[in-house]
């Protein structure tokens, strides 16, 4: 199938190598680049909080690029939203990871079982815009929380040829959705060519995602069953 990729263009590059390999023509259609704020992440971590939760690994890169300042903050403990984004801050040296379900509201339940044990506010390093899922979550739980944006995706312009020929040279067979900002900017990018891509699916990571598209579409939609990528390339 040929298959359009909206993840922004680092994490895009490998899901297109995936793609190629199990026998897929990939589509390089980022929607968003991310712009890190690491000085907000470094101010925020100084303040009084007893953990850290992040809700994408975008916001683990940007904790990484504080280098030497980050050492001191490893052995804290950090909720990552799931397993992908856990061991991304494995990886960054984090010593105690944990993993939730993979959805922010999932996120919220699992931190809400420790949150008799946190003698100080939750650190959300966050991106913007975001889903409002995990904090009304934490909210709905009483979870006291403090909230740091540290990275924004800022959406990228294309002309509408460049457009056109990703997704109609020849027509799409399924786009891959991640995040309902991603859903809405494509939205927007294949309004005017919707008449030649009645038959594309929607393949989306969770039913947060698929709620942004239009109802006349929604025989379209696909959702994973596991809100990552390996649940989103079991719909191929």
């Amino acid at each position: 199938m040929r298959v359009v990729v909206t993840r922004p263009e680092n994490p895009a590059r490998r899901t297109a190598e995936r793609l190629q390999d199990l026998g897929h023509e990939p589509v390089l259609l980022p929607l968003t680049r991310a712009i890190h704020h690491p000085d907000a992440a470094a101010a925020a971590l100084a303040g009084p909080h007893t953990a850290l939760a992040v809700t994408s690994a975008e916001a683990v890169r940007v904790l990484s690029a504080l280098g030497q300042r980050l050492t001191p903050f490893l052995d804290q403990t950090l909720y990552a939203v799931g397993e992908t984004t856990a061991n991304a801050a494995a990886d960054a040296g984090f010593r105690d990871v944990r993993a939730g379900p993979g959805t922010g509201a999932g996120l919220a339940e699992l931190i809400a079982g420790y949150a008799p044990r946190l003698d100080a506010p939750l650190l959300y390093l966050a991106g913007k815009p975001r889903s409002p899922k995990f904090e009304e979550g934490l909210h709905g739980k009483g979870v006291a929380f403090a909230v740091s944006e540290v990275y924004e995706m800022a959406p990228i312009a294309y002309d509408e040829t460049f457009v056109r020929g990703a997704l109609l040279d020849p027509p799409a067979d399924a786009v891959l959705l991640y995040s309902r900002e991603t859903a809405r900017l494509f939205w927007g990018f294949a309004a005017p060519h919707l008449k030649k891509l009645a038959s594309m699916r929607l393949l989306c990571l969770s039913d947060n995602v698929a709620e942004i598209i239009p109802r006349e579409f929604h025989r379209n939609i696909k959702i994973a069953r596991h809100p990552d990528e390996e649940g989103i390339f079991a719909l191929l």
